[in-house]
């Protein structure tokens, strides 16, 4: 009787192509059913057409925009133009976690009052949006503000 062996080499090479084979069958068809949309159990669900979106209605006034509008206005006031020199000027509100970047401020008196006109950004909690606004000297000591408004 003639014993014949098999070689251990060429039966674990072959165990590991199919444990290969295998392991690539299951990625596959755990695959499939994503990019099949098998398991897309939402592909019932219509698409509601009846909402509309438009222009959104301008913010009404609160005490955090009354108060960010200060603090804007006391930035713009205090800043020493000669040493700003065009760069941009920062402003944070404390009081309600808004902040922004005073990008222009451009000083005029061609009407005898020494007015400062100013564009910004508002970061807040309800969004960033850009504004405008002006402020004036009144009776040579307070400035106002004449107008802050969100750019359209």
């Amino acid at each position: 009787m003639e014993v014949i062996s098999k070689s251990t080499v060429e039966t674990k090479g072959l165990r590991a192509k199919s444990g290969i084979l295998v392991m690539s069958g299951i990625v596959l068809l755990s695959l499939t059913g994503c990019v099949a949309g098998g398991m897309d159990f939402l592909s019932t669900a219509k698409v509601d057409r009846s909402v509309t979106t438009g222009t959104v209605p301008q913010a009404a006034v609160t005490t955090d925009s009354v108060s960010d509008e200060t603090t804007v206005r006391n930035a713009v006031t205090s800043a020493d133009l000669s040493k700003t020199q065009g760069q941009p000027l920062p402003w944070a509100n404390a009081s309600t976690g808004s902040a922004g970047v005073i990008d222009t401020i451009v000083e005029n008196n061609s009407s005898g009052q020494v007015c400062r006109q100013f564009r910004t950004t508002r970061h807040a909690y309800d969004g960033v949006a850009n504004f405008y606004g002006k402020t004036c000297l009144v009776d040579g000591s307070d400035w106002q503000l004449l107008s802050f408004q969100q750019a359209g």
